[in-house]
């Protein structure tokens, strides 16, 4: 992950967790991901957003009145790892959507292709939009 990235992402107070080679931790293969009460929203993808991407994230966020506080990265190979949780939300952003029980699941091609692609960002609100009904 690159050190800019990841200190945009510790400046907007969106936390990061990934596993970048488990064999290196053979006991973490049966341990789960407890995530934190406060987190709403899971933003899946196979990498962390850049910096011009982490800006759209919080637009999506804040339409979503959604604090940067609540939403977590997570990378997809991570995701089996979670445990118990208290997701409203889960968006997966250029990978291949998994279900979780009582979770809401956006999904989008991945962030970076969103900038210029004003139908992606579109579909998304109307996914968000959706569940409001």
């Amino acid at each position: 992950m690159p050190q800019q990235a990841l200190q945009f992402l510790n400046e907007m107070d969106i936390s990061v967790w990934q596993v970048r080679q488990t064999s290196y931790f053979p006991a973490l293969e049966d341990t789960t991901l407890s995530l934190p009460e406060t987190c709403q929203l899971l933003f899946v993808a196979p990498a962390i957003p850049t910096e011009r991407d982490a800006f759209l994230f919080g637009k999506v966020l804040a339409s979503m009145k959604l604090s940067p506080e609540q939403a977590l990265f997570l990378s997809s190979e991570s995701l089996e790892y979670i445990g118990e949780h208290h997701l409203d939300w889960c968006w997966f952003s250029g990978v291949s959507t998994t279900e979780l029980e009582g979770v809401k699941i956006l999904t989008s091609p991945l962030l970076s292709e969103m900038h210029s692609n004003t139908q992606s960002r579109r579909d998304l609100w109307r996914q968000i939009c959706s569940y409001d009904n």
